[in-house]
C-alpha cells in the first residue's frame, strides 16, 4: 500500500467515525444519558484525524499534493463527509 492509498483508507475511515460521533454517539449522550458513547467514539476519531492529516501532511512532503491541497484536506477532515468528497482529489493523484 502506497502513501496516497493509505491517506484514502484513513479518510474514509475518519469521515465515518465522524458521522457515528455526530449521529449515533452525540445522540446516545443527549437523549439517554450515556456520555461513555461520545467518550470511546470520540477518542477514536480523534486518533484518526490525527493520523488523516497527518498522512496528508506527509503527501505534501512527498510532493504529491500542493500546499493547497493539504490545506484542503485538512478542512475536509472538519465538516461532516469532507473526507469524502476530498477523496475525489486523492484517487486523481493516485492514478498520475
Amino acid at each position: 500500500m502506497n502513501a496516497v492509498q493509505f491517506v484514502r483508507k484513513i479518510g474514509m475511515a475518519e469521515g465515518i467515525s465522524f458521522l457515528i460521533l455526530v449521529l449515533v454517539a452525540m445522540p446516545l449522550k443527549y437523549f439517554y444519558g450515556l456520555p461513555l458513547a461520545v467518550k470511546y467514539v470520540g477518542w477514536a476519531h480523534g486518533l484518526l484525524f490525527v493520523l488523516y492529516v497527518g498522512g496528508a501532511y506527509y503527501l505534501k512532503l512527498l510532493s504529491k499534493i500542493s500546499f493547497l491541497q493539504f490545506v484542503y484536506a485538512g478542512f475536509a477532515a472538519l465538516i461532516p463527509c469532507g473526507t469524502f468528497i476530498f477523496d475525489r482529489q486523492l484517487k486523481k493523484v493516485e492514478t498520475k
